[in-house]
């Protein structure tokens, strides 16, 4: 089992606080008390979990403004040109509509970018990505697909779009 540092407490404290402002939206003294103290108490738990190396690398300002751009710009793009394909074969009838489970290659060797791309083909319509399999030095993704006209690269490429060159920015 892998020991707590300090930089990753401290970077999981951070997190935490962070989001727990997001969620009250108080800076009431009370508040600021309480989320310091969960906060705290969650860094302490699962810092080891949550950070894997390098702890610091998370408030480099270049990865924050790579992944703020990911999160603004590119995803939604992403996403709205996924609904209208699904749109498309929604109002074009059944007749379009070829489901089945493609085998895409992917090149992330980050655990987080691997999740952040597996969740990212997920919540865009008509993909759910179902395995992600290691074959030797290449990571797979095995995505059921409505739309699943071919396999490999040109499949990946379909699915993916930009998204996996952003989450690698991001991630490594």
């Amino acid at each position: 089992m892998r020991k707590t540092t300090f930089p990753a407490v401290l970077t999981t404290f951070l997190v935490c606080a962070a989001f727990w402002l997001l969620l009250t939206w108080s800076v009431a003294t009370e508040e600021l008390i309480a989320g310091g103290v969960v906060s705290l108490l969650a860094a302490l738990f699962a810092g080891r979990f949550f950070i894997h190396e390098k702890a610091g690398w998370f408030f480099n300002p270049a990865k924050f403004f790579v992944g703020l751009f990911y999160w603004i710009c590119v995803f939604p793009i992403e996403l709205i040109k996924a609904n209208c394909s699904m749109a498309g074969l929604v109002l074009g009838g059944c007749k379009k509509v070829k489901p089945g489970i493609v085998k895409i290659p992917v090149d992330l060797k980050s655990d987080y970018g691997q999740a952040a791309l597996a969740n990212s083909i997920t919540l865009t319509p008509g993909t759910i990505t179902m395995e992600i399999a290691e074959e030797g030095e290449q990571t797979y993704y095995y995505v059921h697909w409505i739309k699943a006209e071919s396999d490999g690269a040109e499949a990946g490429e379909a699915i993916k779009g930009r998204m996996e060159k952003w989450i690698r920015r991001f991630w490594q």
